[in-house]
């Protein structure tokens, strides 16, 4: 049989006001204050992806209602499923934020609070976006590096004319070849 399969995106932060914060411990020399409010603010970023992501799968699809994992069973991802998230091994291309971005409108739901750079870096930094898959046999993976002709058809299925935006993006870690 066919399980059935499921794919969600969402994008979340931990660091509104973290930035101006910052900026003020670090007129007023407190640097190790400016440091630890940043990683607090990652954690709850990263913490509450991990809570979003545990309620797609026990209650809102409920697709694994039943699940009563570990701290140790997350850590290593025995959940059904997967978490993606634009930049990693699995989907190495940053860009495919602005895909999400604007698919969820997250500027318009964050109210503008949340936003992507020219790099694609997410602001507040303490931020956190990834796509869910629910199917039980979903597992991650590494793009690994690709070959000239991968890339020539991954640019020409995002409508690029080129391979030089894909290359950059990209990047030599996963590029099997010279770049010209």
């Amino acid at each position: 049989g066919v399980a059935p399969d499921y794919i969600a995106a969402f994008a979340n932060t931990g660091g509104l006001g973290c930035h101006e914060q910052r900026e003020k411990f670090e007129a007023t020399g407190d640097i190790d204050k400016a440091i630890l409010l940043e990683a607090i603010a990652d954690r709850l970023a990263e913490a509450f992806a991990e809570l979003l992501h545990k309620k797609i799968r026990t209650t809102l699809w409920g697709y694994a209602p039943d699940e009563k994992l570990s701290l140790e069973d997350l850590l290593k991802v025995r959940y059904q499923g997967i978490r993606p998230a634009p930049g990693y091994p699995s989907q190495p291309d940053h860009r495919e934020k602005k895909t999400m971005w604007d698919l969820l409108d997250i500027d318009r739901l964050s109210e503008g609070t949340m936003t992507l750079t020219e790099s694609y870096m997410m602001l507040p930094g303490a931020s956190v976006s990834a796509l869910v898959f629910a199917h039980p046999q979903a597992k991650y993976f590494s793009v690994g590096q690709v070959n000239l002709d991968q890339v020539q058809e991954y640019s020409t299925r995002r409508g690029e004319s080129g391979v030089e935006g894909t290359e950059k993006w990209l990047g030599s870690t996963v590029l099997g070849y010279e770049k010209k």
